[in-house]
């Protein structure tokens, strides 16, 4: 996570999302943590932080008012364990480098520190990266909070410094209109400041301003005398004699630095970061060496940081080119011949005869002045390359060494800057922010100069992001593709990367042959490998996700416990990058898409790719398998963390069972990840993975099948398309129900068959099924069957059997240590005990949810459950705040074009609104939710019925009951359909205040008891059905209401559902028929109510 306080507030989490903080005493204290980032601070200093001397404004008990606040805090914020509870204090567990503050103390100080040492490149570009971190003033989301004031003038003061020391630097360097207008902007907000006035005055006078430059002083003496009755110090008068007096010495000639470096002809694109770290590097150590893949651009950087630093080396910058030097021996003689005129005088003096002669002479032409060496292109040469840079080092004290290789040179004190490749764009990111990524912007760059007028659009950006991550981000790639566009389109240039190694050729006839084509780049670090790295190079091309050594000796066939070193030394080598994912075992490597195509190509043609593609599937089943049962267990975290990281692997291994037709990896695999995609709630990617393994034709396991189906059936109608399960629901029920098939057999199995009755709303054979295996063996299936039962019954209307059935739910994951079922338990418990009124305990339940859920980094989950706990606070009163959280969280979702979730958010933001009274708001929020239901090609029933609603009622509060009545009836069928019975008495609750609006107050009880009868009981948090409950009986008289709610309530389902309808239509007159039959008897209308036809036998008539 980044906070960034120097201007507005801004929170970033750890994949670059905004994180919305709401509330300004919840930035004020948030900002007061993260200016001691990583330390605690008292609670007694955050509450004088917060509240200070002001009386009335402070609360009585200001520690449970701050705990309060750090709560709230810990919500807002994307992780959890960001702020942690300490003996007398919180701690904010942000490193204080993510904190821009801290960050910008810390470059002014290297800036300040480098300008000490006559380094003044080094200055410049530290302290321009610190000043570039300044938004506005510091501090500025603080408002008024006591600790404010001060914290926020010293970070002003430092800035000011700041600025002064980067002119010093500037001006040192011999660049006076660089800072000309940063040091009269300073002078004009600090007149008074004195070295502000002499910067300004040295600055005009190198400017060939002197005029402008003793005007100023004149002005500075006359504002002393008048303001504090005082001279200017001496120094300042000493300058303003050397101005008068035309001193040289103040405005230098800059003289051309000396060395070799030449004029780039290309513009330098995307590498700000690696620029200045490779500067940070140099004014650090003597020795860095720019380490990464062929065609990374290290040549290119090296140049470019050695221009940049040029002024800070009277000595002369030199590039040595080892590309074409083919000998060791010959190494310090081309070092030599680099330097040119520079070392003339020694070499008439004594040719060298020997390589150590021209040792000697280059000791000799480095030993005066602070000169920088380049060396350039080392990985062929990389001992003698060493061995030369260490002598030299040794013998010449003034000299920096700036090397180029895809491995290090090993040579103690060397600092190492890694140039991976260019940062690509976001999946699916626009034209605008993918053009920011360095990768793009190369490419644009290049293809401009050859398509005069190409540019990166909306109608193009895809075709780019792929060409972009194809290539991996390597700028040789980028470049030699960028030269394509001038005949291709970028999409046609796209879809052919499949043969990159044909198509990427004809680079400069200028380079080196081994840097004109793609290929001929990677087959010259192939061939650099020595034959045994070579073949596990070759081998590690199967592995599509990365690689650690255990999965290296198990698909390679490596020797326990040499894998580790096998894959450092390709890494040190540069054909395997450092991945994200590494754990307790190890370090994680991968390999760039491009090396790995060569590897392919280099495997096939040695005739192993089968072999090598079974081991690699065999290893990966065996893993997921192992996986499959743990996350049912307390070491879920683990295996869903060794699962994530290895999906493409997991992938790769399936795509090839599939391709070979291997049904019985295929099928086991997607049985033994089926539980994962789904926890995950990657819904349409299971059922797209399992309906694939399935279609394979073969034998497979009865088990792993059984699942696999069951898994397919399940996952396919949670992505809102039960029809296309249906048939396989149906012939899996059918062979569930064998008399001799033990459906108990695994846990998942035990689970399946009333999953399969929920699937199709078979109520009585769903509780059924589950009740004969509640005595199962396994904890975690007890705990399942009790979460599916209260799904039932939730669905159903009956909260005291969803109450029943949570409690032994809850229990049992808990037991088993499940933190994916115990999550989805108590965000069933937490809705429950919110709409029983119960909003400590609501909240307390779904503050437990989100957390585990945060543990298991579901992301649907997590935002599903942060706008769930932002409903329940607004309903304590938490109102700004929960707005502003909400907005936040609608934002990110429509970024991420989360369309279903965007549309639950705004229906919430559409009900504050509607309660806090503002009709046009709600509108506006109502009408965002609507129009992402109706792109979505899929969307749950029930939210658009939900949506309708909030839409019918403020056509309500618009005095429009035709509009209302239009939508409500649709909104009733969506609920009914999906069999929804709390969510179709939400619409009913909208349908009594329509019979309300109508002047039908007496129907409008009736229906109103009826919603209360489908589902279960009141909801005490509903706020439409509370206003309801007021204001009817003041029309109708507290007897009556009462007789005509309790008609309501007394109704059975089917006929509650039909006295809904009959309101929503507004047929007073049909009411009567459809709730009671000709003989007094009330009627059973299961069709016409929209439920499924059950068999005889299923007991659906004795419901009530």
């Amino acid at each position: 996570m980044h906070i960034r306080i120097l201007g507005p507030l801004q929170v970033t989490s750890a994949q670059g999302e905004a994180v919305g903080v709401g509330g300004a005493r919840l930035r004020a204290l948030l900002i007061r943590l993260a200016l001691d980032a990583g330390a605690r601070v008292s609670g007694e200093a955050l509450a004088d932080a917060l509240w200070g001397d002001r009386g009335d404004a402070a609360p009585g008990d200001q520690a449970n008012a701050l705990q309060s606040l750090v709560s709230r805090l810990r919500r807002v914020l994307p992780e959890p364990g960001l702020v942690v509870s300490e003996p007398g204090g919180y701690r904010l567990t942000v490193e204080p480098e993510r904190v821009d503050a801290a960050r910008f103390e810390r470059l002014a100080d290297a800036g300040r520190r480098a300008l000490g040492r006559g380094e003044s490149a080094a200055a410049v570009g530290a302290l321009r990266e610190a000043l570039a971190l300044w938004r506005g003033p510091a501090l500025a989301d603080a408002g008024d909070a006591p600790y404010a004031a001060a914290a926020a003038a010293r970070l002003a003061e430092l800035r000011d410094a700041a600025v002064e020391d980067l002119a010093e630097a500037e001006l040192t360097a011999g660049r006076p209109g660089a800072v000309l207008a940063d040091l009269e902007a300073l002078v004009a907000e600090h007149p008074l400041r004195e070295r502000p006035r002499a910067l300004l005055m040295r600055a005009r006078y190198a400017a060939g301003r002197q005029a402008e430059a003793l005007a100023g002083y004149e002005e500075y003496r006359a504002l002393l005398a008048e303001e504090l009755g005082t001279d200017p110090a001496p120094e300042l008068r000493e300058l303003h004699l050397s101005v008068l007096r035309a001193d040289p010495a103040l405005a230098p000639e800059p003289r051309p630095p000396a060395g070799n470096l030449r004029a780039a002809l290309t513009s330098f694109v995307g590498r700000e970061e690696e620029l200045r770290l490779v500067g940070k590097r140099l004014a650090e150590a003597r020795l860095v060496t720019l380490v990464g893949p062929g065609g990374a651009g290290k040549t290119r950087l090296a140049t470019t940081a050695a221009a940049e630093q040029a002024s800070d080396f009277p000595g002369g910058v030199w590039l040595v080119e080892l590309a074409s030097v083919g000998k060791p021996d010959d190494v310090p003689r081309a070092a030599l011949d680099a330097l040119g005129g520079h070392a003339q005088g020694i070499l008439e003096r004594r040719p060298p005869a020997t390589p150590r002669d021209a040792l000697d002479l280059l000791v000799d032409a480095l030993s005066g002045a602070r000169a920088l060496l380049v060396l350039d292109n080392c990985e062929h040469l990389v001992d003698a390359a060493a061995r030369l840079a260490d002598q030299l080092l040794g013998r010449c004290p003034e000299l920096r060494v700036l090397a180029t290789s895809r491995e290090p040179l090993g040579v103690f004190g060397e600092a190492l800057s890694p140039v991976p490749p260019l940062r690509l764009p976001p999946p699916g990111a626009r034209a605008a922010e993918a053009a920011a990524s360095p990768a793009v912007r190369l490419l644009a760059d290049r293809a401009a100069a050859v398509r005069p007028g190409f540019a990166v659009h909306d109608g193009n950006v895809a075709a780019v992001r792929e060409i972009c991550r194809r290539l991996d981000g390597l700028p040789l790639a980028i470049e030699l593709a960028a030269a394509r566009l001038r005949a291709l389109d970028p999409e046609h240039l796209a879809s052919r990367l499949d043969d990159r190694f044909r198509l990427l050729t004809g680079g400069s006839r200028t380079a080196l042959p081994r840097h004109q084509t793609l290929r001929a780049v990677v087959a010259w670090s192939w061939e650099l490998l020595p034959e045994a790295e070579r073949r596990l190079a070759e081998r590690l091309a199967v592995f599509a996700g990365g690689v650690t050594a255990e999965s290296a000796e198990g698909v390679c066939g490596l020797p326990a416990g040499e894998a580790l070193e096998a894959l450092t030394s390709l890494a040190d080598k540069s054909l395997l990058q450092l991945a994200e994912g590494g754990g307790e075992s190890g370090p994680r490597f991968r390999m760039l898409e491009t090396l790995r195509e060569f590897g392919g190509e280099r495997l096939a043609a040695a005739g192993l790719t089968r072999e090598m593609r079974d081991a690699h599937a065999a290893y990966f089943l065996r893993l997921a398998e192992t996986a499959e049962p743990h996350l049912r267990g307390p070491a879920q975290l683990i295996w869903l963390a060794t699962l994530n990281v290895e999906r493409d692997n997991l992938l790769a291994a399936l795509h090839h069972a599939v391709a070979v037709r291997d049904a019985d990896t295929a099928v086991r695999l997607v049985a033994a990840l089926g539980l994962y995609w789904t926890m995950r709630g990657h819904h349409a990617e299971a059922a797209h993975w399992l309906r694939l393994a399935l279609a394979v034709p073969g034998e497979s396991p009865w088990v792993a099948r059984t699942v696999a189906r069951g898994l397919f059936v399940l996952n396919a109608g949670a992505t809102g398309r039960p029809n296309e399960a249906r048939p396989e629901a149906e012939r899996l029920r059918a062979e569930l129900a064998r008399p001799d098939v033990d459906a108990g057999l695994l846990p998942l199995i035990g689970a399946l068959q009333p999953a399969l009755a929920m699937f199709d709303d078979r109520t009585v054979d769903g509780l059924r099924l589950s009740a004969a295996a509640l005595d199962h063996p396994d904890p975690w299936t007890r705990a399942m069957l009790r979460l599916l039962r209260a799904a039932i019954r939730e669905n159903d209307g009956d909260p005291g059997g969803v109450w029943e059935e949570l409690g032994p739910a809850v229990a049992g994951f808990r037991e088993a240590g499940d933190r994916w079922g115990l999550g989805m338990a108590l965000t069933t418990l937490g809705e429950l005990r919110r709409q029983r009124g119960e909003l400590d305990e609501a909240r307390a339940a779904l503050t437990e949810a989100l957390r585990l859920m945060s543990e298991l980094r579901a992301e649907s989950d997590i935002h599903q459950l942060r706008a769930l706990l932002a409903v329940v606070r607004a309903e304590q009163g938490e109102l700004d705040s929960v707005r502003q959280e909400l907005m936040a969280l609608a934002e990110e979702a429509d970024r991420r074009g989360a369309g279903y979730r965007v549309g639950h958010l705004r229906l919430a933001l559409g009900d504050l609104a509607r309660r806090a009274g503002d009709t046009a708001e709600a509108r506006k929020h109502f009408e965002t939710a609507m129009r992402h239901v109706n792109r979505r090609t899929f969307v749950q029933p029930q939210l658009s019925a939900l949506v309708r609603a909030g839409l019918a009622m403020v056509a309500m509060a618009e005095n429009d009951p035709g509009a209302a009545g239009a939508l409500l009836r649709p909104a009733l069928e969506e609920a009914i359909t999906a069999w929804d019975m709390p969510v179709a008495a939400r619409v009913g609750v909208a349908v009594a205040r329509l019979c309300e609006e109508r002047g039908e107050p007496a129907l409008a009880a009736e229906t109103l008891g009826a919603a209360e009868a489908l589902r279960g009981m009141p909801e005490l948090g509903s706020r439409d059905a509370t206003t309801l409950a007021v204001r009817l009986p003041a029309a109708l008289g507290a007897e009556s209401y009462a007789a005509a709610l309790g008609r309501g309530r007394g109704l059975d389902r089917d006929a509650a559902i039909n006295v809904l309808r009959a309101a929503a239509a507004g047929r007073d007159g049909e009411l009567r028929r459809a709730a009671v039959g000709p003989d007094g008897e009330r009627e059973e209308h299961r069709e016409q109510a929209g439920r499924p036809q059950q068999g005889a036998g299923d007991g659906a008539g004795d419901r009530s």
